[in-house]
């Protein structure tokens, strides 16, 4: 699936290439040529992944990794760090930093595209393609199709990312502020009452196979998917 991938990269020709394969590949690329322009970029809107070069103008990689992970909004965001330096200390520092995975230049295009998808499977499950099925209902993000008991359940395309994000972090109790910013973007000023409106209608078209008892309401904290209908709604 395709995702917002921010490339912080002061070399202009490898910055040029690096948004061509990820667009090829189909992601949106947003570009930065150093720590202080990812900044307002970041604070504008979180992107789904950040490629960081190390050696930045300014403040280094790592230690803009460093504030992006102490900080409570931009600390889940994925990020691959980019760097000549190749020494088993540096990845070590590098990760020790806060990046999901250590690239040296060069690289190939494809191993990086992989690492990519990898680390957006790990920390990011919604971002990808990867089908979900949770309690017998089956989502595949790349015919955007719900199947349960053999049969195809209609939902509008909220419903269809509420769900996939619900159901790649089953079990976990998400607040409405918590699902507004993952499933309808950061900086979307809505107001939190909007998530009840749409569970209702996903509820409604998971009702047919009985499998809108997945989705629990947790008194005073949000909502919670679970691994296996319950009794009750």
């Amino acid at each position: 699936m395709p995702a917002a991938i921010l490339v912080v990269e002061d070399e202009p020709a490898i910055q040029e290439l690096l948004a061509l394969n990820l667009e090829h590949a189909g992601h949106s690329v947003l570009r930065a040529r150093d720590a202080e322009q990812a900044a307002k970029l970041v604070r504008h809107a979180l992107p789904d992944l950040i490629l960081l070069d190390w050696m930045l103008p300014g403040q280094s990689g790592a230690a803009f990794a460093r504030d992006l992970r102490r900080d409570e909004r931009t600390k889940q965001v994925p990020i691959i760090m980019l760097t000549a330096r190749g020494q088993e200390q540096d990845k070590v520092a590098g990760l020790d930093a806060g990046a999901d995975d250590y690239v040296t230049k060069p690289f190939s295009p494809r191993e990086l595209l992989a690492r990519i998808k990898a680390v957006l499977r790990r920390r990011a499950p919604q971002r990808t393609e990867e089908p979900a099925e949770v309690g017998g209902l089956r989502l595949d993000p790349a015919t955007h199709r719900v199947t349960a008991d053999s049969r195809n359940l209609e939902l509008g395309p909220t419903e269809f990312r509420l769900l996939h994000f619900l159901m790649t972090h089953p079990e976990r109790v998400h607040s409405r502020a918590q699902l507004l910013d993952r499933v309808w973007g950061d900086h979307v000023f809505l107001e939190e009452r909007t998530v009840d409106v749409h569970i209702r209608r996903l509820r409604k078209a998971l009702e047919p196979t009985g499998h809108n008892r997945l989705i629990e309401t947790v008194r005073g904290s949000g909502y919670r998917l679970a691994a296996m209908p319950t009794s009750e709604v």
